[in-house]
C-alpha cells in the first residue's frame, strides 16, 4: 500500500465478494483496485449529473398539471 492511500474497511456480501475475487485474479487486478474504479465512477457519474442539473436550473419549469391537460387537449393521452 502507498503511503498516500487510506486504508477502510468494508463489508461486501458474500457472493459480491466472491463475485470481486474472481474478477481481480481474471483481470489480474487486485479488489482494491475494482473497488477504487468503481467508487472514481460512481463518483465521476454524480458529478455529470450535478453539472446537468446546474445546466438546467435556470430552465422554467411547468407543473405536472399542466403538462398532463397538455397532453389531453392535444389526444396525447
Amino acid at each position: 500500500m502507498k503511503a498516500s492511500q487510506k486504508r477502510a474497511t468494508v463489508y461486501f456480501h458474500p457472493q459480491l465478494h466472491r463475485a470481486l475475487k474472481i474478477k481481480a485474479a481474471e483481470t489480474e487486478r487486485s479488489v482494491s483496485e475494482l473497488v477504487n474504479e468503481a467508487v472514481r465512477q460512481s463518483l465521476a457519474e454524480d458529478s455529470e449529473d450535478l453539472a446537468a442539473f446546474e445546466e438546467r436550473a435556470h430552465e422554467p419549469s411547468i407543473p405536472f398539471e399542466e403538462i398532463l391537460k397538455d397532453l389531453k387537449k392535444h389526444g396525447q393521452i
